[in-house]
């Protein structure tokens, strides 16, 4: 599905798409694909390398600051997407994520988060950036502002993202348990993942399996169609896209108050619950059960919202304008150098 989905993309890309192996945990293998990326860069002498997320960005920052010995000129930047930035920076690992988040910080021309709280999150624990930065928006395009649906038999409601502990599925079991002792709801969940068989065995052992289905691995926009609300359960988020997905395309969204969710929501009557708490969530899920207009009217009012403040082209023209105000501040430390050398020399 993802090939597919490229190879649709590709065609207009006058660079096309190259696509490389990055294994999930850190490894030898990395060293090749940075490698790969570099000789790549290289090959089409590129003048911009974005790394998205904590290993894309390495190999993007890395493969720079080799080019640049070799003398050729090209602009690194980083965009997070929570990785190592959700881990506890006094754990071991988290120490060691952080660590190399500051030792990449000085290979940066610029790093762009796409919420204002990653950009807080990662002043607190890596701390704050000697090179540009920049907050822009993850934003969705026209046709993702298009309703979407439900099916005739849409369940209640609907998860759709990867099957993991962070991303909450085993509290939307639990919520979904607590409802069905008092009345019916059907929840349908559709993603894959590493925890996915850890789920279906709790959902098999409460006799949940008539209340909750799993539907593997959907588009988005059609994975919308099998529920009436979107449940986002997350204990933890930069800016997720499926909500800005769902709520562009017009799906009553319940989720929890974590990452850059509130600034989806802000100025809206969208409500966000605790993270980690299932009874908040079951609360949340009665409510839209009770009163599906008011649910409705809040999709109307979030998607009314989105549409002004998170459109993909501000998203392109504001990363745009971003490479070029970091080139040339790039450029100005580069020129002020030697003269700022000179004097500390006299």
């Amino acid at each position: 599905m993802t090939a597919e989905h490229l190879a649709g993309l590709e065609r207009h890309l006058a660079l096309g798409i190259s696509r490389l192996d990055m294994p999930r945990e850190a490894g030898l293998a990395d060293i090749t694909a940075t490698l790969a990326t570099r000789r790549l860069a290289e090959a089409m002498r590129i003048d911009v390398l974005h790394g998205h997320g904590a290993k894309g960005g390495a190999y993007a920052r890395l493969a720079a600051a080799d080019m640049r010995r070799r003398g050729l000129a090209v602009a690194a930047f980083y965009t997070p997407h929570g990785g190592s930035l959700h881990y506890d920076p006094r754990s071991l690992k988290g120490r060691l994520f952080m660590a190399a988040e500051r030792h990449l910080a000085t290979k940066t021309d610029g790093i762009l988060f796409e919420s204002a709280y990653a950009s807080r999150v990662f002043a607190t624990h890596v701390g704050e950036p000697a090179c540009a930065v920049r907050v822009i928006h993850n934003g969705i395009s026209p046709e993702e502002l298009q309703p979407v649906f439900p099916n005739d038999d849409a369940a209640d409601f609907v998860f759709v993202g990867e099957l993991r502990m962070l991303k909450g599925v085993d509290l939307l079991i639990e919520a979904t348990a607590q409802i069905v002792a008092e009345r019916c709801c059907r929840v349908a969940i559709v993603g894959a993942g590493p925890d996915a068989e850890t789920f279906r065995s709790e959902v098999a052992a409460r006799g949940l399996t008539t209340s909750i289905g799993f539907a593997g691995v959907l588009p988005a926009r059609e994975a919308f169609r099998l529920g009436r609300t979107l449940v986002m359960p997350s204990r933890a988020e930069s800016l997720p896209y499926v909500a800005l997905e769902a709520a562009g395309a017009g799906l009553p969204l319940i989720a929890t108050d974590v990452g850059g969710v509130r600034e989806i929501v802000l100025g809206t009557n969208t409500p966000l619950i605790a993270a980690n708490d299932p009874h908040a969530l079951a609360a949340a899920m009665r409510a839209h059960l009770d009163d599906p207009h008011l649910a409705r009217d809040q999709a109307h009012r979030l998607r009314l919202s989105l549409s002004r403040g998170f459109s993909v082209s501000a998203m392109a023209e504001g990363i745009l304008a971003f490479y070029e105000d970091a080139a040339r501040h790039r450029l100005a430390l580069a020129t002020s150098r030697p003269a700022t050398q000179a004097h500390k020399a006299a």
